[in-house]
């Protein structure tokens, strides 16, 4: 074996190993990002529901919550699929914090799939389409249930609200990991480690 390729292969083992210690940038870079839209998300929508007709942002608020609501969406399903492909960096904590974690995110991911469709089925109950910032449009295939917009509506309504709860749950566990716990859970998440 020549110097170069036993330089290669020390490279990709370093590269490997480095890769166990911490998420990939890409990945710490969407979490962040799903976390600020999530809360743009959740204040643009309490605050579209008091719009009257006569509001200037009475169409333009809905079809930015529908757009940046299903370009998240397809966010979330690469972050889905990502996490099951790349191997998790070392957790820190006792048994049940970690337990706590698994679920809690499960909790997240679940909840965030739930109103992605409870949004999508708001939108397309009178069958037309979604279009996405007027790049394309997500076709609709109408009403399968009897006030199928009112019961989205109101699951929604509730769905979001649980987000938040968890995902303030979620960032006081991590503020608990640094400040009490005094491990490196957050600094992983904010690449500081």
């Amino acid at each position: 074996m020549n110097c170069f390729s036993r330089l290669i292969l020390k490279f990709g083992s370093i590269a490997h190993s480095f890769m166990k210690k911490r998420w990939p940038l890409w990945l710490i870079l969407i979490h962040w990002l799903t976390f600020l839209v999530v809360v743009g998300m959740f204040a643009s929508g309490l605050w579209m529901v008091d719009l009257t007709y006569y509001s200037d942002w009475y169409k333009t608020a809905p079809h930015w919550h529908k757009s940046v609501g299903l370009l998240l969406f397809t966010v979330t399903l690469v972050r889905l699929v990502s996490r099951i492909s790349t191997q998790r960096p070392p957790t820190f904590g006792n048994k049940f914090d970690n337990l706590a974690s698994k679920l809690g995110h499960r909790a997240i991911y679940l909840v965030l799939l739930a109103l992605f469709t409870s949004g999508y089925l708001i939108s397309t109950a009178d069958g037309r389409a979604i279009d996405v910032f007027n790049w394309f449009a997500v076709p609709g295939f109408g009403e399968f249930i009897e006030n199928q917009e009112d019961l989205a509506g109101e699951v929604h309504f509730y769905l979001a609200w649980t987000l938040i709860v968890l995902t303030s749950l979620h960032g006081l566990a991590a503020l608990k990991h640094h400040f009490i716990d005094k491990d490196d859970t957050l600094k992983q998440m904010l690449r500081l480690r």
